[in-house]
């Protein structure tokens, strides 16, 4: 007797549950030359873990003038007419911890501005190694108008929400706006150092200043978009494990753990738990990264 399967698997989607409709075909060959089928049909549903939603005024994500990265994200020099613009087209997408944001060779139909979360930027190779390229923190700009295809992998580290616009309405508001112009080249060129800085870290950098400067770039925006001094001790809640930091920093995990041990010894830090950091001293911290004011490497 010789059993051969085909299955076919169908879908719809109501709104965020997808039912799918699992058919399967056992054909059984006799071997007197007749033929046997039996059709199995099973019901498949589950919610799915990303969710995209036009959100109103009453929903969990306020209207763009009430936006906690207001002052930093691309729209932080539009006026009220343009805000309101921008919040016709909006939407925001979850992607849960782990899901890509977009793959490299993708064609590109959305880009947009994280809310919340850290992502990584990461270009592969054939033979499978991996290279981190940087990280996307909240108030940065996810995506590039007027490239038709994505050059690199975006990892959500975390979890991440998304304010996105599809990038044909976005390109044609751009051309419009005298705002989002001036303002994307000024964060093309903040991306641009933090890409050089990155290269520091990575190619330059001793373990205790590599975990310093990660503490630094998350530290710098978390007081930044809450407006806070730098004289201000404040708390902020790191989002990645142990293990995503040494695969970031080319680090081992021990190597992580003994480099956070020594920098709350040294009173640099201090740890709640797993994520929770504290900075009392900012200058401190900057000290730590082995950078000097003028952001060259100290001797």
């Amino acid at each position: 007797m010789i059993c051969r399967r085909i299955t076919r698997i169908t879908g719809r989607a109501n709104d965020l549950v997808k039912i799918y409709l699992l058919r399967i075909w056992y054909h059984r060959l006799n071997l007197d030359g007749g033929e046997n089928s039996t059709l199995i049909e099973i019901k498949l549903s589950w919610v799915h873990f990303v969710k995209e939603h036009s959100f109103t005024k009453s929903a969990t994500f306020p209207d763009c003038g009430d936006c906690p990265i207001r002052r930093q994200a691309i729209c932080a020099r539009c006026n009220i007419d343009e805000l309101e613009a921008l919040n016709a087209i909006k939407t925001y997408r979850t992607f849960a911890k782990g899901e890509t944001i977009c793959y490299a060779g993708e064609t590109i139909t959305h880009v947009g501005t994280l809310v919340t979360g850290i992502a990584a930027i990461s270009q592969g190779l054939e033979d499978g190694r991996r290279q981190i390229m940087g990280i996307l923190l909240p108030s940065d700009f996810v995506g590039r108008p007027g490239r038709l295809v994505s050059q690199y992998d975006i990892v959500a580290a975390s979890e991440v929400v998304m304010c996105r616009f599809k990038i044909g309405a976005f390109e044609s508001m751009l051309a419009e706006s005298p705002a989002l112009g001036p303002r994307l080249l000024e964060m093309t060129l903040d991306e641009l150092d933090a890409a050089r800085e990155w290269m520091l870290l990575l190619g330059r950098k001793s373990a205790r200043e590599r975990i310093a400067t990660l503490l630094f770039m998350i530290a710098t925006k978390n007081r930044t978009l809450r407006e806070l001094d730098d004289q201000t001790k404040f708390t902020f809640e790191l989002p990645l494990t142990r293990e995503t930091l040494a695969d970031y920093l080319g680090l081992t995990i021990e190597t992580v753990s003994r480099q956070f041990t020594a920098l709350r010894k040294d009173k640099v830090i201090e740890l709640q738990g797993q994520r929770q950091v504290t900075v009392p001293d900012f200058h401190r911290l900057l000290d730590e990264t082995g950078d000097d004011y003028s952001g060259n490497v100290l001797s």
